[in-house]
This record gives structure tokens, sequence and C-alpha cells, in this order.
């Protein structure tokens, strides 16, 4: 029996089947063609109502462009850092961005506090009313703000209201919540924890159905309390659901809008105003590059603000 013949090295590039170029090239071509034409709807839209006027606001910004320039809005005058400095220097700015502080430093710590803790009692202890529990605490997230704004208008009113009727029968004489200017901005925290904490304490219930039950056992075998399992376990364990909930809270209530727009207007005396309300009123007055660089300086804030928590709230790898 003869043996086979090996092919010569030369040949072997003429004798293999070329298909590797011939054949894919179009198809992957046709792919890459279908996916951009799918894709250019979304392109469009976003390139003209997101890409553009956030382009255009970054230009205003630099400008003194007000509603008499929106004809010529290229032929204002430029006038570099000056809206960004006025800021700076206005009172009321000032004012706003000092509520806006004490809103987010009070708001987002006792929204946090007040999820994590109807997430334990959820997780812990009320497991088969666990789902209506998690409906009701929930609802206030998805329920118009104009309609939230009723209820606390009358819980909180001077008179007749159920807060300060509550009070009368302990002989305390409630204040006038949202008319002064001590216990307005306190009354607007309340109301906007008790609105929001529903989708931290959802985010924070996922997080501790995610903890090992077996470490619970074997901490409390060891002769750990509660509060020890809770600090050493689950708190770590939770760090970056904690991360989440703390850089989405404090990005949504360093914008707050809402709350002052509709239950105080600001008042009384500027205490209640916030950032993003102070923007509003500049823009509604047609003070477009003061509005816009307003705008961008919280953007700026928000910005330092997450990359703060990311720096102290991140995990760490210490191996």
């Amino acid at each position: 029996m003869a043996a086979p013949t090996a092919t010569p090295p030369s040949q072997v590039g003429r004798l293999a089947p070329r298909t590797t170029g011939s054949s894919r090239a179009p198809g992957a071509a046709r792919e890459e063609r279908a996916g951009w034409l799918l894709t250019l709807p979304f392109l469009l839209l976003f390139l003209t109502f997101t890409a553009w006027p956030v382009i255009q606001s970054v230009f205003f910004s630099f400008t003194d462009i007000r509603n008499r320039d929106l004809r010529t809005p290229f032929a204002v005058d430029f006038v570099g850092l000056d809206q960004y400095t006025k800021a700076f220097a206005d009172p009321i700015f000032r004012k706003a961005a000092f509520n806006t502080a004490y809103f987010v430093l009070v708001g987002v710590p006792l929204t946090m506090l007040v999820a994590l803790t109807a997430a334990v009692a959820l997780n812990s202890g009320i497991s088969k009313f666990r789902s209506v529990f998690r409906l009701g605490f929930y609802t206030p997230v998805i329920t118009s703000i104009v309609a939230v704004a009723v209820v606390w208008r009358f819980l909180l009113h001077p008179d007749a209201g159920l807060v300060n009727t509550a009070l009368g029968w302990v002989g305390v004489d409630g204040p006038n919540w949202l008319g002064s200017t001590t216990w307005a901005m306190p009354s607007l925290i309340a109301m906007a924890t008790w609105r929001n904490f529903g989708t931290a304490m959802i985010i924070f219930l996922a997080g501790l159905q995610g903890v090992p039950h077996a470490l619970h056992e074997a901490a409390a075998i060891d002769g750990a309390s509660a509060w020890q399992r809770f600090r050493h376990i689950t708190l770590p364990i939770l760090r970056p659901t904690i991360l989440f909930v703390s850089v989405t809270t404090a990005i949504g209530y360093l914008q707050f809008f809402e709350e002052p727009f509709v239950m105080t207007d600001g008042g009384p005396l500027n205490s209640t105003i916030s950032a993003s309300m102070y923007t509003y009123q500049q823009f509604s007055f047609g003070n477009y590059g003061y509005a816009a660089a307003l705008s961008y300086l919280i953007f700026i804030v928000i910005v330092i603000v997450t990359a703060i928590q990311f720096r102290f709230l991140a995990e760490r790898d210490d191996r």
C-alpha cells in the first residue's frame, strides 16, 4: 500500500477554499447597513431634541441672550463667564443654593434611613403581607404631585390640619407649617421623604434578599447581636446598593423643583426657593443666557457630589 503523498506548501493556499472574505463580507456589510438604518430614527431624534439644544444652551450661557434676541440668536454679544460670576453675586441665587444644600443634606440621609428601615422590616418579619406593604409604600412615588400637594396642604393647615389637631390633643400649639420661614423647608423635606422613599425601599429590599442567610446564622451562633449582624454583615454587603440609592436620590434632590413650586411658590420670603426653581423663573423672565448658566452650575454641582459619593461609598479592593 502506497503512502499518501503530502501536498506541497506552495499549493496549500491554492487548494484551500476561499470562503472567508468572499461570503462573509457582503453579509456583514448588509448587517451593518441594516443596523445604521434601524438606529437612524433614534439618532435623528437625539441630535435634534437633545444634542443640539445642549450645544445651544452651552453657547447661550456665554452670551447675554434674552427673549428679544430669539430671532437672531447668533447675533448676541459674547460675555464670557459674566453670567456665571453674576450668579455668585446674586443674593437670591445664593439663598436658593443654600436652600438646595439644606434640602439635600437633610433629605437624602432621612429618605435613605426611612427606606432602609422599611426594607429591613419587610424583609425580616412581615413576609406574609410583604407585597401589600410594598405596594402601599410605593404608591406615593407614582401619585401625582398635585394630589400629594392637596393632601399635605390639608395635613399642614394651621387651623384645621390633622397635624396641628393631633398636636392640640397633647397640649401643643402647632405652627403655620408652610407659612413660617422656620418650618416651611422641614415640611417640604418631610413631604419629599414620604413621597420618594418607596423607590429606595424597593431597591434596598432587593439588596437585602441577596444577603446570605447562612452568614447571619453563623454569626448568631457565635453570639453576635442583631445590631452587630446588621452592622458587620448586612451593611458591607449592601454597600453597592447604598451607593446607587445615595447617588440617584442626591441627583433628584439637587434638582428638586416640584415641591416648592406646588406647595409654597418659593416662599415665605424665598425660604423654600430652590436652585432649579430660580433657574425656571429666570427662563420664564426671558433671561435665557443667565438661566443656561445657572443650569450648568447645577450640573457641575451634581457631578462633584456624585464623584464625592463614589469616592467614599464605592467598594475598595484592599487585597
